[in-house]
C-alpha cells in the first residue's frame, strides 16, 4: 500500500506523510490510504507516555529503510492525525 510513497522518498531522499494513528490495534500495519492520501496505521501500542508514536517511528522507519532517528513526528504528536517527515 505505501509503495507510491516509498518511490518518491527514494526519488527525492524525503517525504511528508499524513497518518491517521490507531492505537491500541492487535498488530502494527497500514489499514488503508484515504482519499486525501492520509494513511491510516493501526498501532499495536496504547497511547500512552509515548508509546504509540515511538511504535509508528519504529515502523515508518522499517518500511521505508532508514533509520528511526530519521523519522520525525513535526506536528500531531498528541492527536491520532500526524505529520510526519523522513529522510535519507
Amino acid at each position: 500500500m505505501l509503495n507510491s510513497f516509498i518511490k518518491n522518498f527514494n526519488q527525492n531522499g524525503e517525504v511528508y506523510l499524513r497518518i491517521k494513528a490507531r492505537p491500541g490495534a492487535a498488530k502494527t500495519g497500514v489499514k488503508e490510504i484515504m482519499a486525501d492520501q492520509t494513511i491510516k496505521i493501526d498501532l499495536a501500542a496504547a497511547p500512552v507516555k509515548g508509546k504509540a508514536n515511538q511504535e509508528l517511528i519504529k515502523f515508518l522507519a522499517r518500511r521505508f529503510d532508514t533509520a528511526a532517528g530519521n523519522v520525525k513526528i513535526i506536528s500531531g504528536a498528541g492527536d491520532r492525525v500526524k505529520l510526519v517527515k523522513l529522510v535519507r
